[in-house]
């Protein structure tokens, strides 16, 4: 623009130059490139592994149907684990949750010495999936000593699954690793 406030056309034969599009680009890849990858290649150390699968499987059991996955994603991004790990072992351990709330349930009652719950799991499930407030409303003291109990249990749930994962997830990184640079012999 002129000081006159008129614009002024470029002589003919100028380069217009294109709008700089590197402040898009720098955001895109800052706010969420980087954090997507950051996200799906942290935590694969094999003991960053097994304690993914260790701490995620042990969120996924917990006895409060509906809370597993924001449980896991806090747990995994505090703990720097891997994320997709994590998920995938909470989503695919939907039935263990279910087989396990009557233990933890039973453990409740006998920590705290509270009466007997007799519903059956159809009807505790169904509760919680039909209305979730109004079944944590119903069943809260009973819900709230299994998850005291699950709580108890949680360290050594921990440390069980992450012993029993860590040797066979070095295992299959040395195998990996072997396969990589090409020494065929030490893969099988």
């Amino acid at each position: 623009m002129s000081r006159s406030g008129s614009s002024e056309t470029p002589p003919p034969g100028a380069e217009i130059a294109a709008p700089d599009r590197s402040w898009a680009a720098d955001f895109l890849r800052e706010k969420i490139r980087e954090p997507i990858h950051q996200q799906l290649t942290r935590g694969l150390s094999p003991e960053k592994i097994a304690l993914s699968a260790a701490v995620a499987l042990t969120i996924a059991v917990n006895p409060i149907v509906g809370t597993t996955t924001i449980l896991c994603f806090a747990a995994a991004w505090a703990l720097k684990l891997n994320q997709p790990i994590v998920q995938a072992i909470n989503w695919s351990s939907y039935a263990l949750q279910l087989i396990l709330i009557f233990p933890f349930i039973r453990l409740g009652e006998w920590l705290f010495r509270a009466p007997r719950e007799n519903r059956p799991l159809e009807r505790l499930v169904g509760m919680m999936k039909a209305d979730l407030g109004g079944a944590l409303r119903e069943l809260r003291t009973t819900l709230g000593h299994a998850f005291i109990a699950w709580l108890a249990a949680a360290p050594l749930l921990v440390a069980i699954v992450y012993a029993a994962t860590l040797p066979l997830v070095r295992a299959l990184s040395r195998r990996l690793s072997a396969a990589r640079s090409g020494r065929i012999d030490d893969v099988a």
